[in-house]
């Protein structure tokens, strides 16, 4: 490893090295660390500076297989400045990443990383304006659609084995089975509407 860089030195290699892509077993105690968090987090900001906060990503689904990390979409007023957001959650122990790729305010937030390796509970926080975002289709599909939900669980458990060490390319490989689930949710939920 290289204990002797901070994380953000550190390239993708490292990083992959460091931290491995991990599959476990579906953990109810999941939904739990959200709640905890969520209202940790809220506690955080007035009530004018957050519209909703969301549990995203496999583990806000129940009985699938998952990394163990907590994702979580925060949406935000346009009005609330960065610097509010970024130094609230730094106060509560999160790493600020700017992600220019990602949606408008460009933020993401991580928690329980280290120089050592994974550190506690894992969670990822993915700040956003409000709007109509594709993770809440996704999320919502999955929990009411269990052979959609088995299909990702095995393309994420094959995909762990390939690209054990690479983030990024098990990010990248699991692209066209999303964006797949997000095309029917979408118009699975849109007509409801």
């Amino acid at each position: 490893m290289c204990p002797e860089k901070e994380l953000h030195q550190m390239n993708i290699e490292e990083l992959g090295n460091l931290f491995p892509i991990i599959i476990k077993e579906p953990d109810k105690k999941w939904a739990e660390y959200y709640s905890k968090e969520k209202a940790r987090i809220l506690q955080l900001f007035s009530k004018s500076d957050i519209e909703s906060i969301e549990h995203i990503g496999s583990t806000a689904v129940p009985g699938l297989k998952a990394k163990p990390t907590i994702d979580m979409l925060i949406e935000i007023p346009e009005k609330v400045p960065d610097d509010r957001i970024i130094e609230s959650l730094r106060s509560a122990g999160y790493e600020y990443i700017h992600k220019p790729e990602n949606p408008p305010p460009h933020m993401m937030f991580v928690k329980g990383y280290s120089k050592q390796g994974f550190e506690g509970k894992a969670f990822h926080i993915h700040v956003r304006y409000k709007g109509d975002w594709d993770e809440i289709y996704f999320r919502d599909y999955l929990r009411n659609n269990r052979k959609a939900a088995k299909d990702y669980e095995d393309l994420k458990l094959k995909l762990a084995r390939k690209y054990k060490n690479d983030r990024e390319a098990y990010t990248s490989e699991k692209t066209d089975f999303i964006e797949k689930i997000n095309k029917l949710a979408r118009n699975k939920y849109e007509q409801k509407l």
